[in-house]
């Protein structure tokens, strides 16, 4: 059983799209909803796996260059709204929670840590997707990539989402699946953890997190002593 307070005052950063949720199927699908519309061949999913992480512009970016190069910056913007407006309206056909992340965060939950979510998704579509899979209320604070200036791997995206939930920076621990995750959480002198089954082309174990994880239900476990890291150094 969980014990009571156990991370009072201690915040959990999670990215979004790759650690909490499989969201690339319903990315895909709103990215070649995109790309066939101006004639461009759709790109399989496991190929957009690999694209996703540094928000909407840059997915559009990168599918359109791995379909045969970029677009001018007007059309971009014109694709843009329509990715948006399509992934908005099919935000959770198909994503859904990585197994043991419900049960982590209410084991979490009950040891009274403060939970955030840092994400290059807008936080609008962020908690959209939240409350479609009966998540709305698992956090303290939700800071997307038009929160802010800056976004990951900027450390003060972290940093503003740690305090956005009311946590303290230097009790703290981030968790992601990308080199802008992990070196955001560096760079803002924060412990990271690295899951190995997201959405980084780069081997979690090549990412320089603290800690890789396999399975999210192991981080309970190794919290306690990445909670503890000196950060002096």
């Amino acid at each position: 059983m969980p014990r009571a307070a156990e991370y009072s005052g201690y915040t959990i950063v999670f990215d979004l799209d790759g650690t909490l949720i499989d969201t690339a199927p319903d990315l895909a699908a709103a990215l070649n909803h995109v790309m066939l519309g101006i004639g461009r061949p759709q790109l399989a999913p496991a190929t957009v796996r690999g694209l996703v992480g540094h928000g909407a512009r840059a997915l559009i970016e990168r599918g359109m260059a791995a379909s045969g190069g970029q677009p001018s910056e007007p059309e971009l913007q014109t694709l843009l709204q329509r990715f948006l407006a399509y992934y908005g309206a099919n935000i959770a056909n198909h994503s859904k929670p990585f197994p043991g992340v419900i049960e982590t965060l209410a084991d979490l939950r009950a040891r009274q840590a403060l939970l955030a979510v840092c994400t290059n998704k807008p936080a609008g579509l962020s908690r959209q997707l939240f409350t479609a899979l009966g998540m709305g209320n698992q956090f303290d604070a939700v800071v997307g990539g038009d929160s802010l200036a800056v976004r990951k791997p900027d450390p003060t995206h972290v940093i503003e989402a740690i305090r956005a939930a009311g946590g303290d920076p230097a009790r703290a621990v981030m968790v992601g699946d990308s080199a802008a995750d992990i070196d955001a959480a560096r760079a803002a002198r924060v412990p990271a953890v690295a899951v190995s089954f997201g959405y980084s082309v780069t081997a979690a174990q090549a990412l320089g997190a603290d800690l890789v994880i396999d399975r999210f239900d192991t981080l309970i476990e190794a919290l306690p002593k990445l909670l503890r890291l000196d950060r002096a150094g």
